[in-house]
């Protein structure tokens, strides 16, 4: 499979996987006094940070119920390991907020606000706006905040671990030249679709049975309109809730193993110009129109010269990542205070 037709993993949860936290030589001795006089101690100390056992409480609570929308549960034996991926997540966030220039900060607070805007206007009310906040377990306000932290972080520690990295085009060309089979391409579609999301904006959780079935009636009569000849790419302009193509008249190009097995089966299925029914995926309901197909080929350098850079810079940033977070976090002098208070894990909800 072409090695570009999906994102690194860069970040990846902020690399919590990488970043394994032992106790600094310098940290401090637990307490020996009363814990009941210490009731919400300190877990982790650094550079103008430290971070309380509330703090973790709250994170994992959180992530908790995130899972339990999904449907899903903490298994009883990961649940230290969660705690423990949780705090160095919060000690990672505190370093990374700090090494954020005032123009990151900005240009992710007018997203974030701008997101939030527009999660505003496509719920079916106010009401249900307030109540997508509420059950997400944090005030606007809080949403606001961590999407803004989560952003940032992400901005930071992308432009840390790939600043200064360079490829040659030598060094693309011999990439290309050792990888042949990464350039052939197999047959794809050129499709535009309209998506009617069955997900709560914000949140991403599943919407209820009645506001769902609201959402299939609509899609019902969308696909009624396209049917009678309406033009398409208003349709998906003015009903699409698919971000990441509506702004593209809701087109994307792809071939066999790229997305979702039944949006791609129903895509693969169709004559140009023809009209999918309604498929259903895990996003929602889907209106198809397939524009084009594309016969198999390989790619000539000129073509994914760019994309090749761009892999092996994300490649490079990605191996540094262990001694950079190393390096990052003894510069910010981070200390775990007694790492067996992290792992006790809270009463989780069935």
């Amino acid at each position: 499979m072409n090695p570009f037709t999906k994102q690194t993993v860069l970040l990846a949860g902020l690399a919590l996987t990488l970043w394994q936290w032992q106790p600094a030589a310098h940290a401090a001795a637990a307490p020996d006094k009363p814990a009941d006089l210490f009731p919400d101690p300190v877990l982790a100390t650094g550079k103008g940070f430290e971070i309380k056992t509330s703090q973790l409480n709250e994170a994992f609570l959180r992530y908790n119920a995130g899972v339990i929308a999904r449907g899903r549960s903490i298994p009883e034996d990961q649940r230290s390991m969660v705690r423990s991926n949780l705090l160095q997540h919060l000690i990672l966030s505190k370093i990374l907020m700090q090494m954020a220039t005032v123009d990151e900060k900005t240009r992710v607070t007018k997203l974030v606000d701008d997101n939030i805007a527009m999660a505003r206007k496509k719920a079916p009310s106010p009401e249900a706006f307030d109540k997508e906040i509420k059950a997400s377990g944090m005030t606007l306000e809080q949403v606001r905040a961590q999407a803004c932290e989560e952003q940032i972080c992400r901005q930071v520690l992308q432009r840390e671990t790939t600043n200064g990295i360079i490829i040659s085009d030598a060094v693309a060309k011999k990439f290309y030249d050792d990888n042949p089979g990464k350039f052939e391409v197999p047959e794809e579609v050129r499709v535009s679709h309209i998506l009617i999301s069955t997900l709560a904006p914000l949140t991403q959780h599943p919407l209820p049975p009645d506001q769902k079935k609201a959402k299939e009636q609509l899609a019902k009569d969308i696909k009624a309109r396209a049917e009678k000849g309406e033009d398409f790419a208003k349709l998906v302009k003015q009903y699409s809730e698919d971000p990441g193509s509506k702004d593209k008249g809701g087109e994307y190009t792809f071939p066999k193993g790229r997305m979702v097995p039944q949006f791609e089966a129903a895509a693969f299925s169709l004559k140009t110009n023809q009209i999918s029914d309604i498929v259903e995926t895990q996003y929602g309901y889907h209106i198809i129109k397939l524009l084009e197909k594309f016969p198999a080929k390989h790619q000539q350098f000129a073509e994914v010269e760019t994309k090749i850079k761009d892999y092996l810079v994300a490649k490079k940033a990605e191996d540094a990542m262990p001694a950079y977070l190393d390096k990052i976090k003894t510069q910010f002098n981070v200390a775990l205070i007694d790492p067996n208070k992290v792992q006790p894990a809270l009463p989780v909800a069935k």
